[in-house]
């Protein structure tokens, strides 16, 4: 668990580093300084760590403090969007300044994706030197999705990644990660009832089983993260029958598990702020995070690894400090009828998941 000072500068970081910028903000002086902020936290790995602040300035002592971590082997992650924001910052400053320092970065910082790739095609939260559930082919946050995406908008030379990025050879690299990435994908796909279905958040490396991460995350379905994979690949281009089938078995299921005629409510009692479901005819459609593999029935836990039907059975810090439901698969429906339109394929669904009766 994070410290909230790690939290925080995580938030921050985050904050600068994703937000849209034009074509002017990184011939700045800002951007600049930035950039070269980045250039110091990137560890010799090429990856960079999570939950730290990289866009406050430093003074000498702090710089020589981030320089001696930079040997670490152990922190360099894709976990919370780490590695890879970086690397599209320092990418569209190598468009707009020419700086061959933060092209080098970048190139180092696909070094380190290649890297980490396991042979399946998987890749997990933390490499070289990694334990535990860090193991894992990690698609927890949207971990091994941002890889992916990444890769495709590289290899399809997507502004910032120019032909001037990366030589033909790292492109061809990424291209074949790419290729085996979506192999994973579909080789981790849940049947239900001889049905694809969704995914798990994550995944032994070995055994390409559903996996338990920390205690409350136990092995599942899982929406919020299958509703990435899913919009993943109906951005292929040319997909083949088995990406067709996948996302067909995925949307199918979205259909048939979605909460109807509820909403998550955040209220107070005695001043102290709470959540729970609560009823309502006319609220969108949503999601439970978990599914049991069993029966395909939404549930929620606590650190105690047991798993309740309700948010009033886990503790409080537990029900407040996750999220357990929401709504991500909204999104993928009107993806999804243009998708089968273009594809040629049956459309299974409907254009969107119907609304409760008001």
């Amino acid at each position: 668990m994070m410290c909230c000072a790690g939290l925080q500068g995580q938030e921050q970081t985050v904050h600068v580093l994703s937000q849209l910028k034009d074509s002017a903000f990184f011939q700045s002086a800002e951007a600049q300084r930035i950039g070269n902020l980045l250039l110091l936290y990137q560890r010799d790995t090429g990856g960079w760590p999570k939950n730290t602040e990289m866009v406050m300035p430093l003074s000498d002592a702090q710089q020589d403090s981030v320089r001696r971590q930079k040997v670490r082997q152990d922190d360099s992650t894709i976990d919370n969007k780490a590695t890879i924001m970086q690397m599209r910052f320092l990418a569209h400053l190598f468009r707009q300044t020419g700086d061959s320092r933060y092209r080098s970065a970048f190139c180092r910082g696909m070094g380190f994706l290649l890297s980490g790739q396991y042979e399946n095609g998987g890749w997990p939260q933390f490499w070289p030197l990694n334990r535990g559930y860090q193991k894992h082919i990690t698609f927890n946050d949207d971990a091994m999705v941002n890889v992916l995406i990444l890769l495709h908008d590289v290899i399809r030379e997507r502004p910032p990644y120019g032909a001037d990025l990366i030589d033909e050879q790292m492109r061809k690299r990424a291209s074949e990660a790419f290729e085996r990435g979506i192999g994973c994908i579909l080789a981790t796909q849940i049947m239900f009832k001889g049905q694809p279905a969704i995914w798990c958040q994550q995944y032994d490396c070995s055994t390409l089983l559903p996996a338990q991460a920390r205690s409350y995350e136990l092995p599942s379905f899982c929406t919020q993260e299958s509703a990435a994979i899913v919009s993943l690949l109906m951005q292929i281009d040319q997909p083949d029958e088995r990406v067709v089938r996948s996302v067909h078995g995925a949307m199918r299921w979205f259909d048939e598990h979605k909460l109807l005629g509820c909403r998550l409510e955040r209220y107070s009692v005695g001043g102290q702020p709470d959540i729970r479901l609560a009823a309502d005819s006319c609220a969108e459609p949503i999601w439970a995070r978990f599914y049991d593999l069993e029966e395909g029935h939404p549930f929620v836990c606590d650190r105690d690894g047991q798993p309740k039907h309700s948010l009033s059975e886990i503790s409080y810090e537990r029900r407040n400090g996750y999220s357990w439901y929401n709504g991500k698969p909204r999104a993928l429906f009107r993806q999804y009828e243009v998708w089968a339109q273009r594809t040629g394929g049956p459309q299974a669904l409907a254009p969107k998941p119907p609304k409760g009766e008001c």
